[in-house]
């Protein structure tokens, strides 16, 4: 794997090749990672396993044209090579009216902060294992639980770096760490399955593994005695690992692509009142030691904080420099870059803005009702925001969690569902997508 300053100079390196073999504009991108894991099951060395890669990628344009093509190969001759099919493939391409660099003028030239993305504590492979068999054995250790799927632990590292050729150049490195477990509970036909999981850039900011293992077999315990219900209109109560999907909806919905292809249920609100007033959700790129943390876009435009609904109000569109030209718009930052090929459309670190009651009284007035700790399937249609998904949780009765129910769906549409989400006060900062316990009112149910 290459330095950040490595990677740098390898991405204008291309840049230059690929200028000097006749494109009129070019970017690169190189990211590299390299990761190692362990996973135990029933205290016994199930995996050990090691991965790394390393990838470039270089887009070239020649007049309107574009085309990108990737690599795995970094050394002399194969740059060459690929900077001469580049362009051989963009000269026979389709012109595109949109297509090009981002704005020069807007270009993020730096200094860039200190985002504190890289742990330099590396945990050794004994330390992983040991960690691993400490999750095991405490979520193993809860009555009640009778197997185990195993639990691992893992450490890795990656760079990323942005050229281009007209005069952007910057990279950084982030690390990752990662502890969870999944185990069964129950015997014979009343067996249900759990997990938990935490990821974070530094080891630190971790919880004790015994407290991840402890968490995952509660969860399963929890779930044994599953029944079922009738359906009907009640209010559903979305638990934080399944109320940020509700908000990852919103991302695909306000991404300049959806609405330059006109299949967004949010197209022409702009401005609008979408969810209830007070609510705010934020997009925080340069969140310290942040999972989406990032010091540019994928295109070398600045990024900032920026709230992506403002008392309750949208306030615009995801936009890349494509879908900026193609709508008549300004790009916002949010351009990504996954290996090669033409920028995508990405958010940061995405949080909705905490309410004012504990989850125990946003479900106090809740007769009869349903928490939801797992959504099952797609059944979202992004044109018309329609809402149909399985489901897995509890009963809520009386203002109390109640017996384990699954084999139910939740449905509505998510215009109705987003003006009615309701948040707690329970936020925490672990996910990319960050929520607290989510009361959706009016939702239809539908069980056995």
């Amino acid at each position: 794997m290459l330095s950040v300053e490595e990677a740098k100079d390898r991405a204008m390196d291309l840049v230059a090749r690929a200028t000097r073999a006749g494109a009129d504009a070019a970017d690169v991108v190189y990211g590299s990672s390299s990761s190692e894991g362990i996973q135990m099951r029933l205290g016994q060395l199930e995996d050990v396993e090691r991965s790394e890669s390393e990838h470039i990628g270089l887009r070239v344009f020649a007049g309107s044209r574009s085309a990108s093509i990737g690599s795995s190969d970094l050394s002399v001759e194969a740059l060459d090579e690929l900077a001469a099919r580049a362009i051989d493939m963009a000269r026979a391409a389709p012109e595109d009216a949109y297509a090009g660099l981002a704005p020069q003028e807007l270009l993020s030239l730096g200094p860039w902060p200190d985002l504190d993305l890289v742990d330099a504590d590396e945990p050794s492979p004994a330390q992983l294992r040991a960690m691993a068999e400490e999750t095991e054995d405490a979520a193993r250790s809860v009555a009640g639980v009778s197997n185990s799927d195993g639990a691992s632990a893992a450490a890795g590292q990656g760079v990323f770096a942005l050229a281009t050729s007209h005069g952007f150049c910057g990279g950084y490195g982030s690390t990752s760490r990662t502890v969870g477990a999944s185990v069964l509970a129950g015997e014979g036909a009343d067996k249900q399955r759990d997990s938990a999981w935490r990821s974070a850039r530094h080891g630190a900011d971790l919880p004790p593994p015994a407290e991840i293992g402890r968490l995952a077999g509660e969860r399963a315990v929890a779930r044994l005695g599953t029944g079922k219900m009738k359906g009907g209109a009640l209010p559903v109560v979305f638990d934080p690992r399944a109320g940020g999907s509700l908000i990852g909806h919103l991302l695909g919905a306000i991404a300049g692509s959806a609405i330059a292809r006109r299949s967004s249920f949010l197209l022409g609100r702009d401005g609008e009142q979408v969810f209830a007033p007070g609510i705010a959700i934020i997009d925080e790129p340069h969140r310290q030691r942040g999972m989406r943390s990032r010091l540019f876009d994928g295109e070398g435009l600045p990024v900032a904080s920026r709230h992506l609904v403002e008392d309750g109000r949208l306030t615009g569109w995801l936009l890349d420099s494509a879908t900026a030209r193609q709508l008549g718009l300004a790009p916002t930052g949010h351009a990504a870059r996954h290996g090669g090929g033409a920028p995508g459309v990405s958010a940061s670190n995405v949080h909705l803005q905490a309410g004012p009651l504990s989850p125990a009284e946003l479900m106090a007035d809740i007769r009869d009702g349903i928490y939801v700790t797992e959504l099952i399937g797609q059944g979202v249609n992004g044109v018309t925001g329609d809402y149909s998904r399985g489901a897995t949780g509890f009963r809520i009765v009386n203002g109390e969690i109640a017996g384990p129910i699954a084999e139910f769906t939740v449905a509505g549409n998510l215009l109705a569902m987003f003006a009615e989400i309701t948040p707690a006060n329970d936020l925490e900062w672990h996910r990319a997508l960050n929520v607290p316990t989510l009361r959706v009112d009016g939702m239809t149910v539908a069980g056995d």
